[in-house]
């Protein structure tokens, strides 16, 4: 009597859309079993797909007909598409078992094999459900890709969205509340250039947000935010963006933003957020000796605890931080703007302002150029093209790289377009800000931790060095280092001096 294993496999969708069902499948060989006289040894149930014999269940049995090699006869199925959908998997599966003196067989598709016209029959047999997953394959494929052009966004909805559907079946994303809120935080942050995207994940997962650090790089890199979709390249046709339907979280002009920081082209990021109170110009300062960033750290005494800022390295730099700290403060004092500067701060700013609003439609006109001249460019490159001068990968490039160029510009046409839309009253908020600018030093030591930071790193945007007496930088803010300037002209005119030369004394 021959003795048999009978393998049942069944993925998901078959078994909910087909009915193949690990029962019936099993009735029907054991019914087999018996009309044939065959002894049944084991029955292996599959739940896996049948594109390879990487299946947990069949690896299994491999290692077990290798052990008792030649003990088993034969190994039934109902048809070839439970054993296989990968004609060349199939045939390096069906010489292994033959060697193992295990024949394969489909009872609803008996077919001798040692018959050289049935491999033919077989082969018909095997690749029939091939073409049927490729063609599925592709039909799923060109469906997901014409979705991605109409707009939609397709797959599990990134941070600050999720996944809705419609009446008709049609699936979108919408706006997550609270992620949304904290997501837009994110960009915002990080367009600044001020603080590390690791600190900024930190912060936003204090607020609420969960998110790993991998997938919080993926998220910021993604378009989706601003409203675009990225449709892949395949075959000719180049990768593009093209605007989504669903509810945009940040602007276009917003991400390119943040896409520069990330990729350097804007003022390099790295600053912590979470600093204790007394090392507020922690990562600010530079060491005098080896410009290396100076560090922070406690030092206990017999009661109490000394704070100090102090460098990594053997160079020795190690300074009290309250004096340090003392030392900025009266830094700050010199940018409090001198007794008669406030007057003219806000005729300045009201001037620049309207001056600046009246310019638009030049700016506007620059960067209709400037679109204009990619436009111009993509086309002489086809041109070219087509003459047989430049290669189609070249083109390519040269398309691709106009295009980037052209987005990011119109993306800032399109922050002109709104911002013209959105005159103000300037006057009030320029008197506003000079007085805020005359408590700068009050308001500084009244800051948060993190406002003391942000402060501190919008006015010196290339870091201090500090010698133990007095910070010093090689560059401040441009506003900053007018109203340092200002004010010494002011203090000579008040002292009957000629006006100094248009130099800061802060550069070492």
């Amino acid at each position: 009597m021959k003795i048999a294993d009978l393998y049942v496999r069944v993925s998901t969708d078959e078994q909910a859309q087909k009915g193949y069902s690990p029962r019936s499948q099993e009735a029907v060989l054991r019914q087999y079993c018996e009309v044939k006289n065959i002894s049944v040894r084991s029955v292996i149930f599959e739940d896996h797909s049948a594109k390879t014999f990487n299946r947990p269940e069949w690896k299994k049995l491999v290692i077990i007909l290798k052990k008792y090699k030649h003990k088993t006869d034969l190994l039934l199925f109902t048809k070839w598409d439970r054993f296989s959908r990968n004609t060349s998997d199939a045939y390096q599966m069906i010489t292994t078992l033959k060697k193992l003196g295990v024949e394969p067989q489909a009872i609803e598709q008996p077919l001798d094999l040692t018959i050289p016209e049935n491999k033919m029959m077989l082969a018909i047999y095997l690749t029939t459900p091939e073409i049927e997953n490729d063609r599925r394959g592709l039909n799923t494929f060109f469906g997901i890709r014409q979705a991605k052009k109409e707009g939609r966004w397709m797959g599990k909805a990134p941070l600050g969205y999720a996944n809705k559907a419609k009446e008709d079946g049609r699936r979108y994303i919408a706006i997550k509340e609270p992620e949304a809120s904290i997501m837009k935080w994110v960009f915002e942050s990080l367009a600044e250039g001020i603080y590390s995207g690791e600190h900024i994940l930190r912060a936003a997962n204090e607020k609420g947000l969960k998110c790993a650090k991998n997938n919080f790089y993926t998220m910021i890199r993604s378009p989706v935010y601003c409203c675009k979709i990225k449709v892949p390249e395949y075959k000719d046709e180049p990768a593009r963006l093209v605007q989504g339907l669903h509810v945009p979280l940040i602007t276009e002009a917003l991400f390119y933003r943040v896409q520069d920081v990330l990729d350097g082209r804007k003022r390099e990021y790295g600053l912590p957020i979470a600093t204790p109170d007394e090392l507020q110009l922690r990562n600010f300062l530079k060491c005098p000796k080896c410009h290396r960033m100076l560090t922070g750290s406690a030092s206990k005494g017999r009661k109490t605890y000394r704070v100090y800022y102090h460098c990594r390295s053997s160079c020795g730099v190690r300074y009290p931080a309250e004096l340090a700290n003392n030392s900025f403060l009266e830094e700050l004092t010199l940018f409090i703007p001198r007794k008669g500067y406030s007057e003219l701060f806000v005729e300045t700013v009201t001037d620049c302002y309207n001056n600046q609003t009246c310019s638009v439609r030049e700016e506007r006109k620059e960067l209709i150029h400037q679109i204009n001249e990619l436009t111009l460019r993509t086309d002489k490159a086809r041109d070219l093209l087509l003459l047989d001068e430049i290669e189609s990968g070249e083109f390519r490039r040269i398309k691709e790289e106009c295009n980037e160029k052209i987005t990011r510009l119109e993306a800032k046409l399109n922050e002109v377009m709104v911002h013209n839309s959105t005159l103000l009253d300037i006057r009030p908020i320029a008197e506003a800000a000079i007085k805020s600018l005359e408590l700068l030093d009050k308001l500084y030591d009244d800051a948060t931790i993190q406002g003391k930071r942000y402060l501190v790193g919008t006015l010196y945007p290339e870091k201090l060095t500090f010698d133990g007496v007095a910070c010093r930088t090689t560059k401040m803010n441009e506003g900053a280092e007018l109203i340092y300037l200002k004010n010494k002209e002011l203090r000579a005119k008040k002292m009957g001096q000629k006006s100094l030369k248009m130099t800061s004394p802060h550069k070492g």
